[in-house]
C-alpha cells in the first residue's frame, strides 16, 4: 500500500516481502537459526542444564525438584515465551490482538512472579547425586547437562580446571572451568545475560531515541536545533569508560549496566529517525492526519512512525551486537557480573597462573563471535531487504 510515493511498512504484505527477501541470504538464515537456539537455551536453561532432577517416581509419586528451585527470572522468561507463542497463534486465527489487554496481563503476571516466587536460599547441590546413589530403585531423570553454573563438584573434591572429556565422576563435554563448574552448562546460563543486555539495552536506546528524533523531525526550528546538542552531548560520551566508573563506584548489576548501555545509545536511532520524519512530515497522508485534528502521539507514532521505521530496525540489529560486545569486554576485563555466569567472565579465565587453558577461550570465544557475526549478518540482509535501490519495489 502506497501513498504519495511512501511505502507503507505497517502493511503486512510489505512486512512478507521483506522478510522473504531476509530468507534469501544465507547468512541471515544463519543467524536467525544461531539467535533460535540462543533463545530457546535462555528461556529453558533449568530443563537443558540442572543439578536438580526434573522429574524423580518412587514410591511416594512424583515429585520435580527443579520446578522448586526455579527463580522469579526463570519464571518471566518463560511466561513471555508462552505470551509471544500465544500472540502469534492469535495474530494467524483471529487476525487481530487487543494489544491493551495483553500488555495489562503480561505486566500483572510478571509482578506477581517477581514477588512470590522465592526459591531456597540454601542450595545444596550434591544433595540429589547422593541420593541417586543411595536409592537406585527410583526413576530419576536428570537434565542433559546434569549440573548447574553454580555447582563446584565440591562432593568430588578440589576439581578445578579439567579438559573436555577428561576423567572424571561425570562427563563433562566442554571441561570445566577454574571453580570446577561445569562450562557447558554456563554457557547455556550465559546465554541469558547476552541476549537480555543486547535486547533491553537496545530496546531503552530505540525508545529514547524514536521519540526525541521524532520530536526534532516533525517540528524542526527550534527543537530540532536543541535536539540536535543534545545527540552532539551524549554522542561524546566513552560508553565502555562510562561503564568502568559505575562499575568502580556502584555494584555491579545487569540491569545497571543495561541502562548505562541504553541512554548512551540512543543519539544513532534519533539520529535515523529525525532524517525520516523531515521526509515524510510533508507527505499527503500526513498532511490528511494534521487536517483530521488527530492528537500529535497520533500523528508522530501510528501514522509517521511506521513508515520510517525501517533505518532504524536496521540499526538496531547493530546495536544489539555492540551491547553485547560492550558487556562482554567489561567481563573480559573482570568488572563485569560476579557470580552469575558470562561468557566475557569465562574468556577471562583462559589464562590463569602463566596457563592456558584452550577451552576457556575456545568455547565462549566462539559463541561471543557468532553471536556478534549472526547480529551483523541479519543487519545486513535487513539493511539490503529495505533498500529501494537493491530491489524493484512492489
Amino acid at each position: 500500500m502506497t501513498s504519495a510515493g511512501v511505502t507503507h511498512t505497517s502493511d503486512p504484505g510489505y512486512t512478507r516481502l521483506v522478510l522473504s527477501r531476509v530468507l534469501k541470504h544465507r547468512g541471515a538464515r544463519f543467524g536467525l537459526i544461531w539467535t533460535g537456539l540462543l533463545v530457546l537455551f535462555s528461556v529453558f536453561a533449568p530443563l537443558f542444564a540442572s543439578s536438580h532432577p526434573l522429574l524423580i517416581v518412587n514410591e511416594g509419586g512424583l515429585s520435580s525438584p527443579m520446578l522448586r528451585y526455579l527463580s522469579a527470572v526463570d519464571v518471566i522468561l518463560l511466561l513471555l515465551f508462552i505470551f509471544a507463542a500465544v500472540l502469534i497463534l492469535i495474530r494467524y486465527a483471529v487476525g487481530r490482538v487487543y494489544w491493551s489487554v495483553v500488555l495489562v496481563t503480561l505486566l500483572i503476571s510478571v509482578v506477581q512472579s517477581f514477588y512470590s516466587i522465592s526459591p531456597p536460599k540454601l542450595v545444596v547441590y550434591e544433595q540429589y547425586r547422593q541420593d541417586v546413589q543411595l536409592l537406585e530403585s527410583q526413576l530419576v531423570l536428570m537434565a542433559p547437562v546434569p549440573f548447574s553454573p553454580k555447582d563446584y563438584l565440591r562432593d568430588a573434591g578440589d576439581t578445578g580446571f579439567l579438559e573436555p572429556l577428561e576423567s572424571s565422576i561425570s562427563t563433562h563435554w566442554l571441561g570445566t572451568d577454574e571453580n570446577g563448574a561445569d562450562v557447558l552448562s554456563r554457557m547455556i546460563h550465559a546465554s541469558r545475560i547476552a541476549l537480555g543486555i543486547g535486547f533491553v539495552a537496545t530496546g531503552i536506546a530505540m525508545f529514547v531515541g524514536v521519540i526525541i528524533g521524532g520530536l526534532m523531525g516533525y517540528f524542526s526550528g527550534v527543537v530540532d536545533v536543541i535536539g540536535m546538542r543534545l545527540v552532539e552531548i551524549f554522542e561524546a560520551v566513552p560508553t565502555l569508560f562510562l561503564l568502568l566508573t559505575f562499575v568502580a563506584f556502584f555494584d555491579r548489576n545487569i540491569y545497571l549496566l543495561m541502562v548505562i548501555i541504553g541512554i548512551t545509545s540512543w543519539p544513532g536511532y534519533a539520529r535515523y529517525v529525525r532524517a525520516e520524519y523531515l521526509r515524510l512530515r510533508e507527505q499527503e497522508f500526513v498532511q490528511a492526519a494534521v487536517i483530521c485534528d488527530l492528537p500529535l502521539w497520533s500523528i508522530l507514532f501510528r501514522h509517521i512512525l511506521p513508515n520510517g521505521i525501517a533505518p532504524v530496525l536496521v540499526a538496531a540489529s547493530f546495536g544489539v551486537a555492540s551491547a553485547i560486545l560492550a558487556e562482554s569486554t567489561l567481563s573480559f576485563l573482570g568488572l563485569g557480573l560476579v557470580d552469575d555466569p558470562s561468557w566475557g567472565q569465562m574468556l577471562n579465565q583462559a589464562v590463569q597462573s602463566s596457563s592456558f587453558y584452550w577451552w576457556m577461550a575456545f568455547f565462549p570465544g566462539g559463541a561471543i563471535f557468532l553471536t556478534v557475526f549472526s547480529y551483523n549478518l541479519i543487519g545486513d540482509a535487513l539493511r539490503d531487504a529495505i533498500d529501494p535501490n537493491s530491489h524493484k519495489m512492489s
